[in-house]
Parts: structure tokens; sequence; C-alpha cells
């Protein structure tokens, strides 16, 4: 297994086999509690774009729960996918993740060809079962429902890409006589699947475009992605990414050792770099920063990232795109 399938600009770009890219979660800023700020985000979004980021990430948080302690950059996804990409160029657009049991597969599928067709291609659709239990009842779902609600509506929004498909669904019916447009700018659209979401290793291998898993220890995560590929191989199919979350706290003194919070730690960008080239050794293909807990401006970080740690992870479509 050498190479991965080529399914559109983002994709092809922000994963390559034995490389990795950085990208970034909104809200590009620090904050306490669970609400952020929101200021100055488009030129958050502009400078990550110029300092060869490749990729900016959407979450889906349709409820604020205090008790969960984060919203996310607060916008729905799909208006706030459409904001950014108008005022961005080439840097790919990734959910992380669209929760497919509180949403129609339908509409799902028509905002994300939307944003991939308008983009030319800069849109990775990651999905999850989602983790709030307390938004299930708001959307009069069973939480006991949501590994079967997310296969289905996983399965519903495949089968949208073919041309007037015939869908028998207890999401939805269709019968051939009507057709949904646009369609994906590739084959279909890059699907990427966040933790289980309540399937099985094998199944996230066979239908997904990759998998997007949480923070480890280098060590831990090396086991997991040695899983992810052994079922791969052993299942004859095509190797497929590997994507994580990494929450830093990035500190003036290069050299601070790492200490652990949330997800992540805080420590000094040699100590960083150190982690990132131990994670690609082990097979990660993309990390997505988040800043939630930094004790720095958000701007000081990303140029630090910029001008120390991205020139080692850059690939080549990601230079073009920044020559470009």
């Amino acid at each position: 297994m050498k190479t991965f399938e080529k399914i559109n600009t983002a994709y092809n770009s922000v994963f390559q086999p034995g490389k990795m890219s950085l990208g970034i979660f909104f809200a590009i800023e620090s904050y306490e509690n669970s609400i952020p700020q929101m200021k100055n985000q488009v030129e958050l979004a502009q400078k990550a774009e110029a300092l060869g980021f490749s990729a900016l990430w959407f979450r889906d948080v349709p409820m604020h729960v205090p008790s969960f302690g984060d919203t996310g950059q607060i916008y729905d996804p799909w208006v706030y996918l459409g904001y950014i990409a108008g005022q961005t160029k080439k840097i790919s657009l990734i959910t992380g993740s669209i929760v497919l049991p509180l949403r129609h597969p339908i509409h799902v599928a028509k905002a994300a060809a939307s944003i991939d067709t308008l983009t030319n291609g800069r849109l990775i659709l990651g999905v999850a079962s989602g983790d709030r239990s307390l938004e299930y009842p708001a959307f009069k779902k069973q939480l006991t429902d949501k590994a079967e609600l997310f296969r289905d509506s996983f399965n519903y929004i495949r089968s949208l890409k073919e041309d007037f498909p015939i869908i028998k669904s207890h999401l939805g019916e269709v019968w051939g006589d009507m057709d949904l447009l646009p369609k994906p700018s590739g084959e279909k659209l890059p699907m990427l699947v966040t933790g289980f979401s309540g399937q099985s290793l094998e199944w996230i291998a066979a239908n997904s475009d990759g998998w997007i898993y949480y923070p480890r220890n280098v060590r831990g995560q090396e086991m997991v992605i040695n899983q992810w590929r052994r079922i791969l191989l052993s299942t004859n199919l095509t190797d497929k990414p590997f994507a994580q979350s990494f929450y830093i706290d990035l500190v003036e003194n290069k050299d601070e050792a790492a200490s652990p919070i949330h997800l992540g730690y805080r420590l000094g960008r040699n100590v960083l770099l150190e982690i990132l080239h131990d994670l690609r050794s082990i097979g990660v293909n993309h990390v997505a920063f988040n800043l939630k807990y930094g004790s720095r401006p958000a701007a000081e970080v990303l140029e630090e990232i910029g001008e120390f740690i991205l020139p080692h992870f850059l690939t080549e479509s990601l230079y073009s795109n920044i020559l470009n």
C-alpha cells in the first residue's frame, strides 16, 4: 500500500503517503470556559493560508452544552464554511465533524457538494455520530440509535452521488425519478469517519476515505495506526490516511518540555517539532492544531509555527499553493 485514492483537490493535497500536513481548528484563538470571542478569525484564517497551513477545520456543535466545555466556532458549519471559503483562496476546508444522526443526509450531501464545487474541490467531509448526548432528545432522536443512524446516513450520502439513484431507507426513499444537484467535483465526496462513531474499525476501513482519531501519546497512537493499516492490508484495500487533532499551548521558551493539557501539551517549539516528527514516523498523515488552551495570542503562535515548524512538513502541492 503506497498510494491514496485520488478524490478531489483538498484530499489529494492534504493527504500524501509517508508525509504529514498541518491544519488549524476554528476558533483560532485561546479562550476560557466554552465560548470563544470569534474576533479576527478571517484575518487569522488568511494568515494560516499564507503561512502554508494545509487546512482549516470546522466543527459541528448544534447546541451549547456548558458541561461539555467547548462550542467550537459557534456558527453553523455550513454557513461558516461558505463565509470563510469566500475569503480564502486555496487552503483546504475540513469538517471535524458533521454530526450525521442529527442532520438529514440529503441536506448534508447537498451542502457538502455545494461547498465542494463552488471552491473547486477544497472540501473534505469529516463525519461523526456526536458526543453530546443531551442534543439527541432536542432533535427527537434516540441516543441508543446513533450508531445505526450514523451508518444509514453515511450510506445514504454515498448513494446520492449517483445519477437518479434508487434509495430505500428509513431515512427516506428515492425511486430514480429525481436527482440531487450539484454532484461532487470528483468521483465522490471524500468522507472521513471520526472516532468509531459506533462502527467497527473494519467497517470504517471498508467504507470511509480515511480515519480521524483522537490524540494519544506517540506509542499509543502507533498501536492505533498499526491496527488501522493491518485491517486495510488484510482486506486488500488501498491505503487510507490517518488524521488527528492536537491541542497545544506553544510557549515562548522554545525548549520548554512538554507538560500535559487536555488532549495535548504545553510546550516549546523544538519539543513540538520532535513530537510531530515522531507522529509522522508512525504514519500520521495530518495533524490539526487547536489553540483553545493557549497562553499567547493566536497570531504569534501561527507565525512561529509558520516559520519554524511548517517547512519541515510541507508537501510539494502545498508549496505550489503558497507560490501560486
